[in-house]
């Protein structure tokens, strides 16, 4: 991590068309026609579960597609709107309108330009996995939960927002199921499933939604079958026009409240296109420039709320779409964003026709999709607090929000992670002798004699807040006090404000008690820290030594001369 520098923006967009030719652009045309084609129903099936309407689907993945390949950090990445949103998308625009939603969407875009901006691309991607499978399939099974009503057919007044409510409804009503209905449901997820035995590169979703749309047509107008909701009959007449930008309405107040919920739209963004760009990165050999990444993640979602559109991330699914079409520059994507604006344009009354069943199927599928499920299986043979944090980072997105989650889970973890440093970091004593060569892999031991009086604590790992209180705890339990206390750190990487605040303490006690206090083995890093904290002025500069040697040499000379000193008094 790196905050010293310039701004760290640039796009694979530019970059790439410095050395393109036709025949990129004939692959880029293809794969981006596929990835549009694919992204259609994915955009309209994402944009209802969220609350809104299939336009504000299609607009997102258009403004939003377009603006991440034009200024993303990967050459083959696809936004869009993506199911990880679903939910906390949904919850926002119950709470606090869809006013709120975009106020949220685009402080969540500013909040990922500042991460690019300081350089943070990196760090986002160490979030512990576990947090990541736990929400992933919190989310997913929340999806799958909010489209009984379509999947089935029933006949349900009001769904309640939470899980637990929500599953109490459909179990009241379920006598009300549509067996109609349900088989659309069944035979689209029953396509999707069987389309890539057939050929891995048919987009299996738009193959449903295209077979059970002309099906439900005739049922209707030849059949007389009654009572499959199509998105004409829930949305009526869609339109078919850009819509113009429109103000936000920004003050202090919706800031304020809808700050968390910004903040977990922009974590759960950087996750997931960080997480879709390493997996293009994969099967490319490409490498991504995350902190530009997340800067033109987050100019995407900062333009698509003026729009009327909802949050944007990278995508996974649709960006190896990309790649195995032979997508391989920026201009794919961009490609994916103007096929899709065609579709808005041109062919949106058709849009009306379909089924409500049928986007249903398909949002079961990238549900169960998202579960994850073998993965889950694995984690649970890791660490025990690897699985504790899975569970309760799954709970709590199922039962509370993502928000609850993803704040939670990276408490959790953050605490079980600074419980497992500590375990591991130790501190030992060393009295009359010290091998230097000891913890290391050299073979010549080279053994020192330390006088009596001095005592040698050598400290194995960060001293960080917990270390330093375990470390005082250990100078307290001590029984006779030395003359000269040498903390050798040469094994610390890092030290915090509680650790220099303990050793100052500790400086200013020993001193006190005439106890010399020497440091050995201190890296660069760690003495810049110790020199601006003014530990120096309090320890003595000439006390603050590169290596253990020279640190004895010096504590037995403070205790030969102690003891000459005694013998003359005496």
């Amino acid at each position: 991590m790196n905050f010293t520098g310039g701004i760290e923006f640039k796009p694979k967009f530019i970059s790439e068309l410095k050395h393109y030719n036709a025949a990129k652009f004939k692959d880029d045309l293809i794969a981006g026609l596929v990835v549009g084609i694919v992204a259609l129903p994915l955009a309209i099936a994402f944009g209802i579960a969220s609350g809104v309407t299939p336009t504000v689907g299609l607009i997102t993945a258009i403004i939003g597609g377009f603006l991440v390949s034009a200024l993303g950090g990967n050459s083959v990445q696809i936004g869009g709107p993506t199911g990880a949103f679903i939910v906390i998308v949904y919850n926002i625009i119950q709470l606090y309108g869809l006013q709120g939603l975009a106020i949220a969407t685009f402080m969540a875009g500013v909040i990922l330009v500042l991460l690019g901006l300081f350089r943070l691309g990196t760090v986002i991607k160490f979030i512990p996995y576990p947090i990541v499978v736990g929400f992933t399939s919190g989310i997913a099974l929340t999806i799958f939960s909010t489209q009984i009503v379509d999947l089935f057919g029933l006949t349900v007044d009001k769904v309640p927002g939470d899980f637990i409510s929500k599953w109490a409804v459909y179990i009241a009503n379920f006598g009300t199921m549509h067996l109609p209905t349900l088989i659309v449901g069944l035979v689209t997820i029953a396509i999707i499933v069987a389309a890539p035995y057939v050929s891995k590169k048919l987009p299996g979703a738009l193959i449903a939604i295209v077979l059970m749309t002309l099906v439900v047509y005739a049922l209707k107008s030849f059949a007389g079958v009654e009572g499959i909701e199509t998105i004409g009959d829930r949305f009526g007449r869609l339109p078919a026009e850009m819509p113009l930008p429109h103000w936000l309405g920004l003050n202090m107040t919706t800031i304020n409240v809808l700050l968390p919920s910004a903040f977990t739209i922009a974590v759960l963004g950087a996750i997931e296109s960080l997480l879709s760009a390493t997996v293009a990165d994969g099967a490319t050999g490409n490498n991504t420039r995350n902190n530009t990444e997340l800067i033109g993640q987050g100019i995407a979602n900062m333009a698509v709320p003026f729009f009327g559109g909802i949050p944007v991330t990278g995508a996974i699914a649709r960006t190896m779409t990309n790649i195995t079409n032979g997508g391989r520059t920026p201009v794919a994507g961009v490609v994916h964003a103007i096929v899709l604006l065609l579709i808005f344009l041109f062919l949106m009354p058709l849009i009306n026709f379909v089924p409500m069943a049928c986007l249903a199927g398909v949002l079961v599928m990238v549900a169960y999709n998202m579960s994850g499920w073998r993965t889950v299986v694995s984690i649970f043979k890791n660490p025990k607090s690897d699985v504790t944090v899975l569970i309760v980072t799954f709970l709590l997105t199922v039962i509370f929000d993502l928000t609850i989650a993803i704040e939670i889970g990276l408490l959790l973890a953050i605490v079980l992670f600074l419980k497992r440093v500590m375990e591991n970091t130790q501190i030992k004593v060393f009295s009359d002798q010290i091998d230097i060569a000891d913890g290391t892999e050299s073979t010549q031991h080279e053994v020192l004699k330390v006088a009596k009086g001095v005592e040698i604590y050598e400290i194995d790992g960060p001293f960080f807040f917990g270390v330093a209180t375990k470390f005082d705890e250990m100078m307290r339990s001590m029984g006779d006090k030395p003359l000269v206390r040498i903390i050798r750190m040469r094994k610390v990487p890092f030290i915090d404000s509680t650790g220099i605040h303990n050793l100052e303490i500790l400086i200013g006690s020993s001193q006190k008690e005439g106890i010399h206090v020497v440091l050995s083995g201190v890296n660069p890093s760690v003495k810049e820290v110790l020199l601006h904290a003014g530990v120096d002025k309090l320890v003595g500069s000439d006390h603050i030594c590169d290596h253990i040697t020279k640190a004895v040499v010096m504590a037995n000379k403070i205790a030969d001369s102690h003891g000459k000193l005694q013998e003359v008094n005496w």
